[in-house]
């Protein structure tokens, strides 16, 4: 019985292994390429001017660093988020429904840092490869995604003059914040 199940697990995972588009190991490089570069501008600036002052990397540079990594590579590449900051951080219905699945995921004990969702997706009349990967929240992000009640009195006013419409608080580290959200056409 126990070499029975064993076999059904390395099928069930050949299975998985087989299934894997043949884009998605560079969709995994691109996706992953973003994130350590805006996380080491972010933990610069704060160095230099606080926390409220790494509110205009996110704001201003993070986005252009999405576009110089979308030309580079050729995906369009973005942030989104179930409880956005950025009006354009709102996921579309398919980054929505991964969103959705993976705080189920987180919440039957998945780590956040492994959670991807990715998928050929034929719409209207153009087919493309889509990826996501979920970004877990950092001990640096809480400064400006924690508790409201935590937040520096100067993250406060530059995110209400940034953001008058900010959902990106209440967030502990280890939860999902969002993702990475990648997709080029077919």
């Amino acid at each position: 019985m126990r070499r029975l199940l064993l076999s059904i697990a390395m099928l069930a995972s050949m299975n998985a292994f087989a299934q894997e588009a043949p884009w998605l190991g560079d969709a995994r490089k691109v996706a992953s390429s973003v994130p350590p570069k805006l996380l080491q501008v972010l933990t610069d600036e704060i160095a230099k001017g606080g926390p409220e002052s790494a509110i205009g990397v996110c704001n201003e540079k993070a986005p252009q660093m999405a576009k110089a990594a979308s030309e580079q590579t050729g995906w369009a590449i973005r942030r989104v988020s179930l409880r956005p900051r950025n009006p354009k951080a709102v996921p579309d219905a398919w980054e929505r429904a991964a969103l959705e699945e993976f705080d189920r995921r987180a919440a039957a004990g998945e780590s956040p840092a492994t959670l991807e969702k990715w998928d050929t997706v034929t719409s209207a009349d153009k087919k493309e490869m889509r990826y996501m990967k979920a970004l877990p929240v950092q001990q640096i992000c809480v400064a400006c995604h924690g508790a409201p009640d935590q937040l520096e009195p100067k993250v406060k006013l530059k995110l209400q003059t940034l953001y008058p419409a900010d959902q990106g608080v209440g967030y502990a580290v280890g939860q999902i914040r969002g993702a990475m959200t990648i997709r080029k056409a077919l």
